[in-house]
């Protein structure tokens, strides 16, 4: 990048939504953006018995748990099990559960989804941690990113670690790829990183010097912006990166690749790949794959 460029065309390659915290994702053409992000997006979540989070972190084989949206609901498959089907307005049972430091309301989704995700999970579950339940977001609660982040701007999520949206370019995925072709390793796709947004037209990491990125509708120029989002923060990575989609393994073959240039002096050395971001126009608007947009540079 130029450094007297302000602005930069860009296109939106991929949207990708995960109804479940920490299962498989969905690739969609399109889809509504909302306060909270994207449709859809982390709306349910596993927890425990007391009612904490769980992921692929303690649960690497959560990976293999393909949702479908369908017909009004959320169909879940995964090896060995029959589909789980659950409505996609089913607010059952209210309780409290627990994600990173905020506890928040939740509806259980009963005991054929608590035992449908216990039977596939049960043997890998640490003493103290099962059964599981099934959990949909309370859309009346409202869950608020770190203050300190977004400025002081109000940005509501449900279930994601603690922004609305992740957004990776692809040309950072190549260049990834291109470091694990040089020590001999097969590439990764977007899936082991979990970004909602892929965009290109970019070189890599310039998601890391974006404030905002505004989209267009068709046929409009990208100066009327239809959807504006504000990147915040860069995403630290954890373990999951390292397990493989496929399997529901951890490999470790990321992390040591990561650690090599990807750590972030913004936050403390953290290995980080990917932005969140807050959205600031554009609820209830359509987004789709191959959106024209502008990355900005500087001050709004």
């Amino acid at each position: 990048m130029n450094a007297a460029t302000t602005t930069l065309p860009l296109t939106l390659e991929q949207i990708w939504i995960y109804p479940v915290k920490s299962c498989a994702g969905i690739r969609l053409r399109t889809v509504e953006l909302l306060d909270t992000g994207l449709e859809w997006d982390r709306t349910w979540m596993v927890v425990d018995a007391d009612g904490e989070f769980v992921s692929q972190r303690e649960l690497p084989r959560m990976a293999l748990v393909q949702p479908r949206l369908r017909l009004g609901r959320l169909e879940l498959r995964a090896p060995g099990m029959l589909s789980l089907h659950v409505a996609l307005d089913a607010a059952e049972a209210p309780c409290r559960v627990r994600v990173w430091d905020d506890t928040v309301d939740a509806f259980d989704m009963g005991d054929a989804a608590a035992q449908w995700f216990t039977d596939f999970l049960g043997d890998d579950l640490p003493p103290g941690m099962g059964p599981l339940r099934l959990v949909r977001f309370d859309p009346d609660e409202r869950r608020l990113s770190s203050y300190r982040w977004t400025g002081g701007i109000e940005a509501p999520n449900t279930f994601s670690d603690g922004y609305p949206l992740l957004v990776v370019s692809q040309a950072s995925l190549d260049d990834l790829n291109e470091r694990l072709a040089a020590r001999g390793e097969p590439p990764v796709g977007i899936e082991r990183l979990r970004a909602n947004l892929v965009i290109g037209g970019v070189y890599p990491h310039d998601e890391d010097r974006m404030e905002r990125i505004d989209f267009s509708a068709d046929g409009v120029p990208v100066g009327a912006p239809l959807a504006t989002l504000q990147l915040v923060k860069p995403c630290a990575r954890c373990s999951i990166p390292d397990v493989d989609p496929a399997t529901g393994v951890p490999d470790g073959r990321l992390s040591p690749v990561l650690r090599t240039y990807r750590q972030d002096r913004r936050l403390m050395g953290a290995v980080t790949f990917g932005m969140n971001a807050i959205v600031r126009r554009g609820v209830g608007q359509m987004l789709h794959e191959g959106m024209r947009a502008n990355g900005h540079w500087g001050a709004w």
